[in-house]
């Protein structure tokens, strides 16, 4: 082999190792980003919550007003109950839907 062949033997083996790992870490991400997200009721904007959003509703982008307490967004595990709901009888997120508290 002369050494033209062997660097592009080279540059193919380590392109392909590279897409490799790329991939996998793409993989563990994405894995890890739902392992380590919660669903917090009563924290999502109007029209910004991720999903279902109680009775008359289907799915992400649905909720009616601000800090709907039907409505959830995913948020990093840990930090739904520490997130500001003025709309909620604690004053922070919850881990369930709930009754609005009036202002």
């Amino acid at each position: 082999m002369n050494k033209q062949t062997t660097a592009a033997a080279l540059a193919l083996a380590l392109s392909t190792g590279l897409a490799a790992l790329s991939a996998q870490a793409d993989e563990m991400k994405e894995g890890m980003d739902k392992s380590d997200m919660e669903k917090c009721f009563g924290v999502a904007m109007k029209g910004k919550n991720d999903c279902k959003a109680g009775a008359g509703t289907t799915c992400a982008g649905t909720s009616t007003h601000d800090y709907q307490g039907n409505a959830w967004s995913l948020v990093p595990a840990g930090t739904c109950t520490e997130t500001a709901s003025p709309t909620s009888p604690t004053g922070f997120g919850q881990l369930e839907a709930f009754e609005e508290k009036q202002s």
